[in-house]
């Protein structure tokens, strides 16, 4: 089932003390971004719609000591998990509630964008050989002269 958009506008104002939100479509669900950085993602799993703000390593025991869900959803019947997890019932209430939870998603989010920076990249196939000279066509047949003959008199 799709999540509403109102549900996701009212998401946006929740977490409006982390910086602007934009709510995007996305996969049936949305997408939260601040300053281009996901920071949470709006969905119904067939429970209702639900909040899951973006956690690491670093902050994944936070949310689950004050009793959240990490985002789960099964695809080709089996069961996938992302690094979003649902806030306390309480936070859903106001902005000033949801400010810390919103500033630890922000946090998430730029360490993971630092983290991508900082990482070199990995070298493609394409980079590691030297490119294959393209094909020349063959040239076209140049046409053959005709042969001039001369006359007996001439």
């Amino acid at each position: 089932m799709a999540a509403d958009s109102r549900f996701a506008d009212y998401c946006c104002d929740l977490l409006a003390s982390a910086g602007p939100c934009r709510a995007k479509r996305m996969f049936g669900g949305w997408g939260i971004s601040v300053n281009g950085l996901t920071i949470a993602l709006v969905a119904d799993l067939g429970a209702g719609e639900g909040l899951w703000l973006k956690a690491d390593e670093e902050t994944r025991r936070r949310f689950e000591e004050a009793g959240g869900e990490r985002f789960t959803y099964v695809m080709r019947g089996e069961p996938r998990s992302m690094n979003y997890y649902t806030v306390p019932e309480e936070a859903l209430e106001s902005p000033q509630l949801m400010a810390p939870w919103a500033r630890q998603a922000l946090d998430c989010a730029l360490r993971a964008q630092s983290a991508k920076v900082s990482r070199p990249r990995p070298t493609t196939r394409s980079q590691a050989k030297p490119a294959k000279p393209a094909a020349r066509r063959p040239a076209a047949p140049v046409p053959k002269a005709k042969a001039i003959r001369k006359s007996a008199k001439g």
